[in-house]
């Protein structure tokens, strides 16, 4: 298949242009502490106009995983923050064991704890846990992954999800020169888990700007695996996502190269990476990889040229938007909110806050994420 040169390496104008957004069973242990070596440093500074007012109330935090690093950052800045505040935390991880999370969340119910802040696994199987804390008069905060199907939810924390996909969508547009090349690229497809909404509004995201290239035959997907149903990884399996991509290769690329895997996370990158490699690509044709996260790994990949970008998504931001929202309800205050139309969870439109999602690439990291001060250059060294 004929190679198009790559254009001017992307320019920090490009940078703004991506810019959406605002920016039961006995309960598993809780695990508190994130790696220091490998998590941005938490901001455990109250907020400067607040006062730690939280004594004698107890939060529960409910996260999904530690297997992936943005996970054990969001459980560290969190609690570092509330502690600052004075408020007890019990975090817990629930290493994707739905029931496990299910579980955890009840006996932070019967613990008294005064609020809820849920990163869900499968928030499907929550509905019922939900409706005994709202019995129980205990507020929840949907944490970066709606929870749907409810009234027992508050307020919901996130990044625009589906600014995440339309980001990536407009880099791989603008890498490619997809609106001005005759060329054709050939592409394939690593979306997120179906019982996760923000992988359905990212896909949504994405396609909104690839769709077209796919129409015309700019963008060609020899799978022909396209929809999200055919492209969605459950639990945002790494595993998974090496396996699908040793079989596109094996399948329907013997005799010409993969120009551009369109993944929706980090972890998916790395999975591709394995099986590009294993399939004997090198520097000569490696493909365009995207992701999500700017997990430390994959900010390395980014400087060695394995993986061409990430969305960034500052979890201290994150973690601070969400501890102010617990601030609010708890003291009868109303918290920060800057979208109250996009997030229906089939019960009720959740009220949220928005933050922004970044594309790094290779030219951009170290004005980003190293001056930003998020990972060190002795980190990425190591």
């Amino acid at each position: 298949m004929k190679k198009k040169v790559l254009g001017a390496l992307l320019s920090v104008a490009m940078v703004a242009t991506l810019l959406v957004g605002c920016g039961g069973g006995d309960a598993a242990p809780a695990t508190t502490e994130a790696p220091a070596a490998e998590a941005p440093a938490a901001d455990a500074a109250a907020p400067a106009d607040t006062a730690a007012t939280g004594s004698g109330k107890k939060v529960g935090v409910a996260m999904p995983t530690q297997s992936s690093e943005r996970w054990i950052n969001d459980g560290a800045n969190m609690k570092a923050q509330l502690e600052a505040l004075g408020y007890e935390v019990d975090l817990q991880y629930a290493e994707d064991d739905v029931q496990m999370q299910v579980s955890q969340i009840e006996n932070m119910i019967a613990s008294g704890v005064n609020c809820l802040v849920i990163a869900s696994i499968d928030s499907g199987a929550l509905v019922n846990v939900e409706a005994q804390a709202k019995e129980a008069g205990i507020p929840i905060i949907a944490y970066d992954r709606l929870l749907m199907d409810t009234d027992a939810v508050s307020y919901y924390a996130t990044f625009d999800n589906k600014g995440v996909g339309t980001a990536i969508g407009k880099y791989i547009e603008e890498k490619k020169d997809l609106a001005n090349t005759s060329e054709t690229f050939t592409i394939e497809f690593f979306m997120g888990s179906p019982d996760d909404n923000n992988a359905h509004m990212l896909y949504d995201g994405l396609m909104e700007v690839l769709q077209p290239y796919l129409d015309n035959g700019t963008l060609i997907c020899k799978s022909g695996r396209t929809s999200f149903d055919d492209t969605c990884i459950l639990r945002w399996s790494q595993e998974t996502a090496q396996q699908n991509c040793e079989n596109y290769l094996t399948g329907f690329y013997a005799d010409e190269d993969l120009d551009i895997c369109a993944t929706a996370f980090d972890g998916f990158a790395y999975g591709c990476k394995a099986a590009l490699e294993g399939a004997g690509y090198t520097e000569a044709n490696w493909p365009l990889i995207t992701g999500q996260d700017a997990e430390l790994m994959a900010t390395k990949n980014i400087i060695s040229g394995k993986q061409t970008m990430s969305i960034y998504k500052d979890t201290r931001l994150l973690a601070e938007k969400c501890v102010t929202m617990v601030q609010a309800v708890l003291e009868g205050a109303e918290p920060e909110i800057n979208d109250t139309e996009q997030y229906d969870n089939g019960k009720i439109v959740v009220p949220s806050y928005l933050c922004t999602p970044v594309a790094v690439d290779k030219d951009n990291y170290e004005e980003i994420i190293v001056e930003g001060g998020y990972y060190t250059a002795e980190q990425l060294a190591e």
